[in-house]
């Protein structure tokens, strides 16, 4: 019978074949160091081979560009040998999912809203905010809506961002602004929260991902497979939200007499 792995390199990284404890690791210049041998560790121990692995999920980001192009590189390189079949997953609308859970039992108004964020660095944040049913809803039927589509910003414009969308949301709903709840869910968020503590509404900071749970983190994968079944030719890109450093240089340099060429993007 096949397994599930799992690769994910959008904030450190975690690795783990679903069913059994994930390997995390929290610092995200150890990619190159301890990736390979943490795959190979997480599918000794869950008493496999890579011959049985039959899908590979990897987090697709957002996320900087060297250490998510580490993950999705391994991912597609062992799907290659393996045969697996290879699905991408993003970071953040999982974080809505494992919100439910969090709130199970700490209920906290009928609309629960999650501002799904990733450290991008450079004192900016990925984000996400992302409508999720009532407190107790089954998260496997639950399907989040995002009321600000996957993005990149400053903290104190997300802030505003978000505010602005919280209040458009109780008008469409109809229903108080107190009625609301407003969580604040990944990394990044404690580094910011000075600031993100200006979202109205403001429910919990939470500075932890779905793949930090030992216990809930498989719920990325499973997440990830059923939206694989339902739209399976989407392609897996990595999500960087952030154009590239690199630019052509204007103008270009003429070399060895010759009359040089057309900038051309």
């Amino acid at each position: 019978m096949g397994c599930t792995l799992v690769i994910d390199t959008s904030y450190g990284s975690t690795v783990g074949v679903v069913g059994y404890e994930p390997i995390i690791e929290t610092d995200s210049r150890t990619h190159v160091e301890k990736l390979q041998g943490n795959i190979a560790h997480a599918i000794e121990r869950s008493g496999n081979t890579p011959q049985d692995i039959d899908t590979i999920v990897v987090g697709t980001g957002p996320a900087p560009f060297t250490g998510l192009r580490a993950g999705i590189v391994t991912a597609k390189a062992l799907a290659f040998a393996t045969g697996a079949t290879l699905i991408g997953q993003n970071i953040l609308e999982p974080q809505a999912h494992w919100n439910i859970i969090r709130r199970r039992g700490n209920a906290a108004g009928p609309h629960v809203l999650t501002l799904a964020v990733n450290d991008a660095r450079r004192k900016q944040l990925y984000f996400e905010l992302c409508a999720v049913p009532a407190v107790g809803t089954d998260a496997d039927e639950a399907r989040t809506v995002p009321l600000i589509a996957m993005d990149i910003d400053y903290p104190t414009t997300i802030v505003d961002r978000v505010n602005t969308a919280v209040r458009d949301y109780a008008e469409a709903h109809g229903c108080a602004a107190d009625a609301i709840v407003v969580d604040v869910v990944g990394h990044g968020a404690g580094k910011y929260e000075s600031v993100l503590r200006n979202v109205e509404q403001l429910g919990d900071i939470v500075d932890e991902s779905v793949l930090d749970q030992t216990e809930s983190w498989s719920l990325f994968a499973t997440l990830a497979i059923v939206q694989h079944a339902e739209h399976p030719d989407d392609p897996i890109e990595p999500l960087y939200l952030r154009r590239p450093d690199a630019e052509v240089p204007n103008p270009l340099k003429h070399v060895l007499n010759h009359a040089g060429a057309e900038r051309t993007v």
